[in-house]
């Protein structure tokens, strides 16, 4: 059996997360603690304590990257690991460079809690809004996000399976967006509650702004090919890892033909590591001879060990 490991980004945040995990093992403390020293905040209280500041994406980042790797080193812990690939839905992204030791996840905290800064400040509070499209086909979605494009910005920007499409954009024209995507046959027209609309061209300033600060970070290449959201493909040089992370902050994520791309490298399972099964079920979705697992609790732990110990 060849695996990928992958790891998921916001939107699988929930107060509590990994308890079950931390009760048994060390090593969740251990690297909460670290991230939140490199950033002089307490993450493993906002992510048990506090619903609204865990909503808060410069809060999110940090707390993400820092549940998926710490679940991530668990398993490493418990068992050899030798992934075809890894990948991450967009902050997961930096998670699975920090697995593939081609980020120090001491920077990468940092890193992340910068990123979450500059796209909460690029768009004013309540003026960018995402919603979750079911059911259309991609074209269809591109072509109704240009039609209301007059009301404002409004772009598909979450490839994530087929007939899952979020768009993100200003809140009048994501919100005429979802009127005429409804019109059109959508099954739901979701407003996600988030409080910056990723991955859009709203994000252009902070990614500029952003660009100085993946510079200042010492990036390595590794043996361990990091599937990136951008393009769908692994980079070749450190130059290429940068210029794809700058650029995921406004470009859609294609998680869609990520997931395809893994299995072209012959990729016959899906390990999500970190909090909820997103990433899992969207796997299912996207192709069905692949299989995919969630680590959640010590329980599925167990049985991806297993599984992994028998391929």
């Amino acid at each position: 059996m060849k695996y990928s490991i992958v790891f998921p980004g916001q939107g699988s945040q929930s107060l509590g997360m990994l308890s079950d995990l931390n009760q048994n093992f060390t090593i969740i403390n251990d690297t909460f603690q670290e991230a939140s020293d490199a950033i002089n905040v307490d993450l493993w209280k906002i992510a048990n304590e506090d619903q609204a500041a865990l909503n808060l994406t410069e809060n999110t980042q940090p707390v993400m990257l820092a549940a998926g790797y710490a679940t991530y080193k668990i398993l490493s812990e418990e068992i050899s690991l030798a992934p075809e690939s890894m990948a991450g839905h967009s902050l997961g992204e930096y998670t699975a460079l920090v697995a593939s030791k081609s980020l120090n996840f001491f920077d990468a905290i940092r890193l992340v809690r910068k990123r979450g800064e500059v796209m909460q400040s690029a768009v004013p509070n309540g003026a960018g809004s995402m919603a979750a499209i079911l059911g259309l086909d991609d074209d269809l979605i591109i072509e109704k996000c240009l039609n209301a494009s007059d009301k404002g910005v409004v772009e598909a920007v979450n490839f994530n399976s087929p007939g899952q499409v979020v768009i993100a954009g200003e809140k009048e024209a994501v919100t005429y967006a979802c009127e005429l995507l409804k019109e059109a046959g959508a099954k739901r027209a979701l407003v996600l509650p988030v409080s910056v609309p990723s991955h859009c061209s709203l994000m252009k300033d902070a990614a500029n702004e952003f660009r100085n600060s993946v510079d200042s970070i010492e990036f390595r290449m590794n043996d361990v090919k990091v599937i990136h959201n951008v393009d769908a493909e692994y980079s070749k040089n450190i130059e290429e890892i940068k210029s794809k992370l700058v650029e995921q902050l406004y470009r859609p994520v294609l998680w869609t033909s990520s997931v395809l791309k893994m299995r072209k490298l012959g990729v016959d399972r899906l390990i999500e590591a970190g909090p909820g099964k997103v990433l899992s079920g969207l796997t299912r979705r996207i192709d069905k001879s692949l299989s995919a697992s969630a680590i959640i609790d010590v329980n599925s732990l167990k049985s991806t060990i297993e599984d992994i110990s028998n391929a």
